[in-house]
């Protein structure tokens, strides 16, 4: 009987299981791509660790396809995913296959899909757990040992490269060795080239660093911004001054028939210095020229010039030369001034001296030799006849020996012998006395070296000039030299000089006379262009045969203002006055001075 059949509970079941394995298989297909992400971690950060596993993976698959092995059944699976290829075209090299990545996988490729659902799919890897402490201190030791590999992978992974789909041994080998080539050229062609003066570059020296320009130092500031600079003239620097003013006097020719004159003053100064390097030289000179403008009439012209050179010799010798020449006319307030003459004679004189140095432990020897002749012009006469001085040109030869002990640097006493011996061009004067003689002497003093603060040094003893004549009494006294400096601050400098000289005389019944002068001095730059300095002076003249003496006391100060380093302003007031016991002798000269002094 035909009709509809009920449906059986068998068919139900069927069409149940149908229906259980449909959704199952569609379960099937979603579920790989987000098991395999969560397994890669792409949902949130990727792991160093996670990277290093991945990196040693692939180096165990390269490692198994070199000698021709073929690859475990997981290690394929791992390897069959596509890579992901994006939708913009360009976005991957042009000679980039899809299937370039069956040789190898990541952790990075997305999973493998395939449009036919009923194709057999492979198995997704289990889902990992992320390595323990204990693991990543395990794969942290391999590391160095897969440095070599690491690179390679990961020069591959950077740069993709044609490979052939054939999973062949032979094709893999090909595959992996053309890699390391292209590996290895690449890495040559990227390194850095070296430049061509590479190898002879080195270290700079300490003091050849750049350094700023010179406008931006800081200039250190001179001790004296107004000195002179001086002029280069070969191995010498040369400094000349010139100074012109005008003198107003109440003595035109400081003696005792002097009167008040204006006069026009001009000095010549200059010094030269060499600039050697062991040895050294120096040369000192002036001139001065006095003329009347109105009043008394004076005319006077005076000068000198002397040189030192100081050599060092071999065994701790130095040697000092010293060499002058000056021309004085005779003043009108000396004993051997000539009464009623328009002019005094000049006096002239050459010196020389030579000395010899040497140290001997804290011993200091030195001898010194020295020559000074003395010649005289004539006198001119008020009536315009001359008179002759001839006879008492002389020539002094002298030779001092000196010993000294140094204390310390600072402190060396000394003891000096001297002889000499005074000889006259004219063996007996125009009175008929042999005024030639013998000259002894010896001293002892203190030789002071304690820098800018004090130097110089000080002596005292006895001297004594015996004339050949035996009539005539021997010229005989204390002698006291000194020559100190002292800077009590800077800026200020205090000097004391001494000196005991014996003059000689061709006055009949007369041997000659010491004269003992003594001048203290100060200076004191008050700024950088003002200098002010004072002085004091002292003499006393003590004759010989007679009984007579004379005391002359000075002083003076003055200022220097420099406008420039070339040019200033000088000013200078002084007075003077000589006292005696001897008839028309005593004089007194006051006078002032302006004006203009120029250095270069």
């Amino acid at each position: 009987m035909s009709g509809v059949q009920p449906e059986k509970s068998t068919g139900r079941q069927g069409k149940a299981v149908c229906a259980l394995l449909l959704a199952t298989s569609m379960f099937a297909l979603l579920c790989p791509a987000p098991l395999h992400a969560q397994e890669t971690e792409l949902r949130g950060e990727v792991s160093e660790s996670a990277i290093l596993s991945d990196q040693q993976r692939k180096a165990r698959q390269l490692a198994l396809a070199r000698p021709g092995q073929q690859a475990p059944a997981n290690a394929v699976q791992d390897a069959q995913a596509d890579t992901y290829l994006p939708a913009s075209a360009g976005a991957v090299p042009d000679d980039t296959d899809s299937n370039d990545a069956s040789a190898s996988g990541s952790i990075f490729d997305p999973p493998q899909s395939s449009d036919d659902t009923s194709a057999d799919t492979s198995t997704p890897p289990k889902p990992r757990r992320r390595p323990s402490t204990a693991g990543q201190a395990d794969r942290d030791k391999t590391k160095a040992g897969s440095k070599t590999s690491d690179k390679s992978t990961d020069k591959s992974k950077k740069k993709k490269k044609t490979t052939s789909t054939d999973t062949t041994a032979s094709t893999t080998v090909s595959t992996t060795d053309a890699a390391d080539t292209t590996d290895t050229g690449e890495e040559t062609a990227n390194r850095r080239a070296r430049t061509i003066d590479s190898a002879d570059k080195q270290k700079l020296d300490p003091g050849a660093e750049r350094t700023d320009a010179i406008e931006g130092q800081k200039k250190k500031p001179e001790d004296d911004p107004f000195a002179a600079p001086g002029v280069k003239w070969g191995s010498f620097v040369i400094r000349p001054t010139i100074e012109q003013g005008l003198t107003a006097t109440s003595n035109g020719d400081s003696s005792s028939a002097g009167k008040s004159a204006l006069l026009s003053e001009t000095a010549l100064r200059f010094s030269a210095t060499s600039d050697w390097r062991e040895n050294s030289a120096v040369i000192d000179g002036y001139g001065l020229f006095r003329e009347t403008v109105s009043g008394y009439p004076v005319h006077n012209a005076q000068g000198r010039i002397e040189g030192q050179y100081n050599v060092d010799l071999d065994n701790e010798l130095r040697a000092i030369a010293k060499l002058g020449y000056e021309a004085v006319p005779e003043s009108a307030s000396s004993p051997d001034a000539i009464a009623g003459v328009s002019t005094q004679p000049l006096r002239q004189t050459v010196d020389g001296s030579l000395a010899v140095e040497k140290a001997v432990g804290k011993m200091q020897y030195t001898l010194t030799g020295a020559v000074a002749h003395d010649f005289y012009g004539n006198a001119k006469l008020s009536d315009g006849t001359s008179l002759s001085q001839k006879d008492q040109d002389n020539t002094l030869y002298t030779a001092t020996l000196r010993t000294g002990y140094e204390i310390s640097p600072a402190l060396t006493p000394f003891t000096e012998i001297e002889v000499g011996r005074r000889t006259y061009d004219q063996r007996i004067d125009n009175e008929g006395f042999e005024r030639s003689s013998t000259r002894l002497g010896a001293r002892a003093g203190l030789q002071l070296d304690m820098g800018e603060k004090l130097s110089g040094e000080f002596s005292a003893g006895w001297l004594r000039e015996a004339i050949d004549d035996k009539s005539l009494e021997p010229i005989s006294g204390a002698t006291v030299n000194a020559a100190l400096k002292w800077s009590p601050e800077r800026g200020t400098t205090i000097g004391l000089t001494g000196s005991t000289t014996v003059e000689t005389t061709t006055t009949a019944g007369e041997s000659g006379d010491i004269l003992y002068s003594g001048r203290l001095t100060g200076e004191r730059q008050i700024r950088a262009n003002l200098t002010g300095n004072a002085a004091l002076g002292l003499d006393w003249r003590n004759y010989v045969g007679i009984d007579g003496h004379d005391r002359i006391l000075s002083a003076e100060a003055g200022l220097t203002w420099w406008l420039n380093r070339y040019a200033g302003l000088t000013s200078k007031v002084r007075t003077e006055k000589l006292t005696s016991n001897l008839p028309g002798r005593d004089y007194t000269a006051n006078s002032i001075y302006l004006g203009v002094k120029v250095q270069q």
